[in-house]
Formats: structure tokens, C-alpha cells, sequence
């Protein structure tokens, strides 16, 4: 299994638009083939920050979707909002 977390910085004034896009994409992301989990994760320190979790299968799964509509439609939206790019770190399972 590989996980990514993806962190991220929304701007004040774009944080429930940022959570609904989100979400969206969240509904989508969990129907893939090979997803295992996709969390969308809010600071309760600073709501301006969120952490997304997403786990598939095959490294392939994840490349995967990175290529759908759902994914592309979630980017482009989102990306005028963030304070800071988003910044995606790569793991691998160890336990499972």
C-alpha cells in the first residue's frame, strides 16, 4: 500500500469553499479502483490547515488517480485558495 499526505494552506476567506471542493472530491476519490482510504483532515488548532490521507494499493493506483476528471476538477478549483502550494509527502505502508 502507498499513502500520501497532502498538506495544505487555505486562505480565511476560502475555507468552507476549500471543505465543500473537497469533500466532492473525497466522494469520488473513495470509488476508485485500489483507493483504501482518503481522508480530508481539519486542524483544530487552525482551520486554515488541513491534512489530506490518501492511501492506494499500487503505487499505479494512486498515479491513477491523479488522472481523473474528479482529481483535475479538485486542483484547478482549489488552487487559487491556498495560502502556500500544497505539498505532497509519499510513504509506504509498513504496518499493515
Amino acid at each position: 500500500m502507498v499513502v500520501t499526505t497532502v498538506l495544505v494552506h487555505v486562505k480565511n476567506d476560502f475555507i468552507q469553499e476549500f471543505i465543500d471542493a473537497s469533500r466532492e472530491n473525497h466522494l469520488h476519490s473513495i470509488k476508485e479502483a485500489g483507493n483504501r482510504r482518503f481522508d480530508v483532515i481539519q486542524s483544530t488548532e487552525d482551520n486554515s490547515r488541513f491534512l489530506l490521507y490518501e492511501a492506494y494499493e499500487t503505487p499505479e493506483d494512486a498515479a491513477a488517480h491523479k488522472k481523473t476528471a474528479h482529481y483535475e476538477k479538485w486542483r484547478d478549483t482549489v488552487a487559487p485558495w491556498m495560502e502556500e502550494p500544497r505539498k505532497g509527502i509519499p510513504y509506504m505502508s509498513v504496518c499493515p
